[in-house]
């Protein structure tokens, strides 16, 4: 009994607020975070639960024990705030993509990544919207304006591919893991420039001009945010290498890393950016430049603690959506009866499977048909269903860019933008635990569980040899293959680059990155 009164007297404490409540508040969430952690563990070989589901479970149940502890005043112990989101919890999740990315998968896949991150956002966002502007007056839910139903798209076009990746194995299956991931984070980063561009239009003048603004302005800020987080990667890497910071402390090495990293979010925010993209490169370059510059300690730390920050912060973001999804306050506001709400759900469920497919399958046979010459394997059809799959689930994004169009400070008292907000609570928790629950299954009996290579034409793509990828003319005095005169030894090569332009390009970049880059800003040789 005693237990029971101090507990029910902390839960009142958090819920009152205060500065003991706040207290209160973080002690109780950060013990909620370490069972998460324990029963993550125990779930490990679960065939049918991950990490992001058992978080999300456990944030259910904690937000039902608080409410009826707090006899009905509160449901979870931090109210969610887009800022706190965007600037503390995305940052570490995002950078340590970058910083552990394959480099070499990522670049190769490149184009076929932009193609699904950039173009299939655009895609989904039409269809999205459009039908949430034809579908939702068709059951019972009043009329948004323009910005809104935009929003909308762009809302439920952001992807959660954790689910995915916590099953797809690196190794057996790179090629897919790296389009997975690599969407996955550009999914990301377009949607919320877009979602800021849509809010900055003025709707009043919607003409074909406008749209071409919004196009220009996002391809501007995907531009001037990689380069600057390119920079700032680049920057870390020279003031490593020339100062040398290992000779005295390896501390300060991991912690100008970290900070620099966490600057060139902060200073994308500030010249309205996208700290998405700029944190994003500003990883895969200090991973390929400035991690070599340090002691091999401040390696392990690094590739660990970033991982660690990255792993709390996933956590937290799927413990707190399992708190909200029992926040009466919006609840209540919400005036939609049972079946406007069931329409609503079944809507947006709809338009997600169908705005997903609409670019997924066409843009991977057009990713086949420009490589068919190629040596990198097609993306199959088992391998589409599950890129088409990995994207179904939303997550932490959609919330937040939710809670930033319709509510303030995360409060809202209108009732159609209290139905939105619960109707993204609810289709988070349901893709999240529904199809989290059927991904590994699915992806069980779709892909072999034994470890193999993809199938490469004829080449490894999977050598480390940098010989191997230095076999082809044009690039020196001698002909590759020993024999040959200068005219076909050109016109091989010419036909090859056209063949084969991201290789061809990867070549270059390597003879390059060897020459100039590295001899400045660290690295090792390739050869």
């Amino acid at each position: 009994m005693a237990a029971a009164s101090l507990w029910d007297e902390l839960v009142v404490a958090a819920s009152t607020g205060g500065s003991s409540g706040t207290v209160v508040s973080i002690c109780v969430f950060t013990a909620v975070l370490c069972l998460c952690l324990v029963a993550g563990h125990l779930l490990e070989e679960n065939k049918w639960v991950n990490e992001s589901i058992t978080a999300l479970i456990i944030g259910c149940i904690v937000g039902a024990l608080i409410f009826l502890l707090s006899k009905g005043r509160n449901s979870h112990i931090l109210r969610f705030d887009e800022q706190l989101f965007f600037i503390y919890v995305l940052p570490p999740i995002i950078f340590n993509a970058g910083f552990q990315v394959k480099k070499k998968q990522f670049f190769h896949n490149f184009l076929t990544i932009m193609s699904f991150g950039v173009f299939g956002v655009f895609i989904s966002v039409a269809i999205v919207s459009a039908g949430f502007y034809w579908l939702l007056p068709k059951v019972g839910f009043g009329r948004l304006d323009a910005v809104d139903y935009l929003a909308l798209g762009v809302i439920f076009s952001s992807t959660d591919t954790v689910c995915t990746l916590q099953v797809i194995s690196q190794d057996e299956t790179p090629r897919l893991y790296s389009l997975v991931f690599g969407e996955g984070v550009v999914n990301d980063a377009t949607s919320v420039v877009l979602f800021n561009a849509i809010k900055n239009m003025d709707i009043t003048k919607l003409k074909g001009g406008a749209v071409l603004k919004v196009i220009g302005d996002f391809l501007y800020l995907f531009a001037t945010s990689t380069i600057l987080g390119a920079t700032i990667g680049l920057f870390t890497a020279y003031v490593l290498k020339a100062l040398y910071f290992g000779r005295h402390s390896t501390d300060r090495e991991v912690a100008l890393m970290a900070l620099m990293a966490y600057l060139s979010y902060m200073l994308a925010e500030l010249l309205s950016l996208s700290g998405i993209l700029t944190v994003f490169f500003c990883g895969i370059v200090m991973s390929h430049y400035a991690w070599h510059n340090v002691t091999e300690s401040s390696r392990i730390t690094t590739r660990h603690i970033f991982a660690t920050l990255s792993f709390i912060a996933e956590t937290f973001i799927f413990l707190y959506v399992g708190m909200d999804a029992l926040d009466l306050d919006k609840w209540k506001t919400t005036q939609a009866s049972l079946e406007t709400s069931v329409g609503i759900f079944g809507v947006i469920i709809s338009l997600i499977l169908l705005g997903r497919a609409a670019f997924v399958f066409p843009l991977s046979i057009l990713s086949n048909f420009m490589s068919g010459n190629s040596e990198k394997a097609p993306i199959t059809f088992k391998h589409q269903v599950v890129i088409w799959w990995a994207g179904l689930m939303r997550g932490a994004v959609s919330i937040a860019l939710a809670y930033n169009q319709f509510t303030f400070s995360g409060v809202t008292q209108d009732p159609v933008h209290a139905t939105i907000i619960t109707s993204t609570i609810v289709v988070v928790f349901f893709t999240t635990l529904v199809f989290g629950f059927l991904t590994r299954p699915m992806i069980s009996a779709m892909l072999p569980q034994h470890r193999h290579r993809e199938p490469t034409g004829g080449r490894s793509t999977g050598s480390n040899s940098p010989k191997d990828e230095f076999i082809l003319p044009f690039l020196g005095d001698e002909d590759a293959s020993g024999s040959g005169s200068g005219f076909v030894q050109a016109k091989r090569s010419i036909s090859m680059m056209l063949e084969r332009p991201i290789h061809t390009v990867h070549i270059y970049w390597r003879k390059f990155d060897d020459r100039f880059m590295r001899p400045i800003f660290g690295g090792p040789q390739s050869y």
